[in-house]
């Protein structure tokens, strides 16, 4: 028999999760406020002694955690054509766990690069060129860095042919370089596990004691992920299966947080329909994206300024609140849980509009092309129409009475006839937010990760 004790060192709140393997299910968990702007350890302190408030003092096996925590993963990704290297860059960027606040495309700008200087980015992500193409944006882009006394970490993933060139900047400058293989070596071709295992090498060593999280190792075994990676796992894990351990098949994740509000769809990217072309990048079985400005607390305000005018008065009519009083207030009030009926519905309307947006942007689309074959359909990222089940995690969907009002928001729009959105889905909830754990729990035992998942991840319906 083993004991495990998972954390996720989230932007607002430390949660625990304990795990035996002889029952083969969660024995208890736990959460309390983040401390990372002072001291990571009282708030582990704290929720470790409500654990075991709960459960006893108990000697675990292991202990390992991921953080999302001091604004998680922060990086810049860099490329050449828009719709092309910077697309690769970025899905780099997501795929492992990182919140991409800044994307560049073409020759970077003195006043691009204050951006990354001013906003505390952890690392960047350089690409350009397939192998043996464009060299001349990378070299300048890798110059203008240089000369500006860019000394964070930076991960060269471009035309390989360029990578001598590269080093001899980073060498002449004294620049943080790591090279690594081209993230689209061929066109429209994606290779992004070297570089993905890159930026977990960084994250591991540089960034988590840049961010002080390194105060919390000598009480744990090791943390090992970025949280939204930790996810991004457990949800592919829940999807396929593991041995004879059956996945749900093809599924649509929500984590509304904090700060960000991460949308994962697993599931395959051809085309449903006979009349549509695919166009643009292939699309990953899993895929994550992340909304920085789509937030329960500190992004509040990114809530309210993803809404148009007449979206807020419609808000503010129907459900007789003042959308911009309450949202300044969530984002002034981080740590403010919900305490009446009021305050219950204000976190309900914007787990809505998070979803809502989030989907928006996630989703794949299609265009209307005539040709002389009659009208054809470009489709433009993934269609979700036929996915199964929609899963809902993060708190304000495990505190609310009726998560299914919340999660709905995914569902096909009829004002939006173009965006590929779940139809006819079933709903589920992470009604004991344990995903983040079960990614990081699949890293020692991935059957019994998606056994407990199976067990903890329950239907909702609507309520009456």
């Amino acid at each position: 028999m083993s004991r495990y004790l998972m954390i996720d060192f989230g932007s607002t709140f430390t949660k625990l999760t304990a795990v035996d393997t002889e029952t083969e299910d969660i024995i208890g968990t736990a959460n309390s406020f983040t401390t990372v702007a002072t001291d990571i350890n009282i708030g582990y302190g704290n929720a470790l002694r409500e654990l075991y408030n709960k459960i006893g003092e108990v000697k675990f096996d292991k202990i390992i955690g991921c953080s999302s925590a001091a604004g998680g993963l922060k990086m810049a990704a860099i490329g050449l054509v828009e719709e092309l290297t910077l697309e690769a860059a970025k899905r780099v960027c997501l795929g492992a766990g990182a919140k991409v606040e800044f994307a560049f495309s073409h020759h970077l700008t003195s006043a691009d690069v204050k951006k990354i200087v001013d906003n505390n980015i952890d690392i960047i992500l350089l690409a350009g060129g397939t192998d043996g193409g464009n060299s001349e944006c990378v070299l300048y882009n890798q110059r203008i860095l240089a000369e500006h006394g860019i000394k964070i970490p930076i991960i060269y993933a471009g035309n390989k042919n360029c990578q001598d060139e590269i080093l001899s900047i980073a060498k002449e400058y004294g620049m943080n370089e790591y090279v690594c293989g081209n993230v689209m070596p061929k066109l429209n071709e994606l290779r992004v596990d070297e570089a993905r295992d890159k930026i977990r090498e960084i994250f591991l060593k540089n960034i988590i004691e840049a961010k002080g999280i390194k105060k919390i190792e000598s009480q744990i075994d090791k943390l090992i992920l970025p949280t939204p990676e930790a996810v991004l796992r457990a949800a592919e894990l829940l999807s396929k299966g593991y041995m004879h351990e059956r996945g749900l098949g093809e599924i649509v994740l929500v984590d509304i947080g904090g700060a960000t509000t991460d949308f994962y769809s697993m599931c395959s990217a051809s085309a449903k329909r006979s009349d549509v072309v695919l166009k643009g990048l292939e699309e990953p079985y899993a895929k994550r994206t992340v909304e920085g400005d789509l937030g329960m607390r500190y992004s509040a305000l990114g809530v309210l300024s993803s809404l148009s005018a007449e979206e807020i008065r419609m808000y503010d009519e129907e459900e007789g609140v003042d959308l911009n009083k309450e949202l300044l207030f969530r984002h002034e009030h981080v740590d403010n849980v919900p305490s009446d009926e009021h305050e219950a519905k204000i976190d309900r309307i914007m787990g809505q509009i998070c979803v809502d947006k989030s989907i928006e942007r996630h989703v794949g689309k299609m265009e209307e092309m005539y040709t002389p074959m009659g009208l054809l359909y470009y489709q433009f990222g993934k269609d979700l129409t036929r996915i199964r089940y929609v899963i809902g995690t993060g708190g304000v969907l495990v505190r609310s009475e009726n998560p299914y009002e919340i999660l709905k928001k995914v569902e096909y729009n009829l004002s939006k006839p173009l965006e590929l959105r779940p139809q006819h889905p079933q709903y589920m909830l992470d009604k004991d937010y344990i995903l983040a754990a079960m990614g990081l729990l699949s890293e020692i035992d991935p059957l019994l990760a998606i056994k407990i998942m199976k067990k903890h991840i329950v239907s909702i319906k609507p309520v009456q």
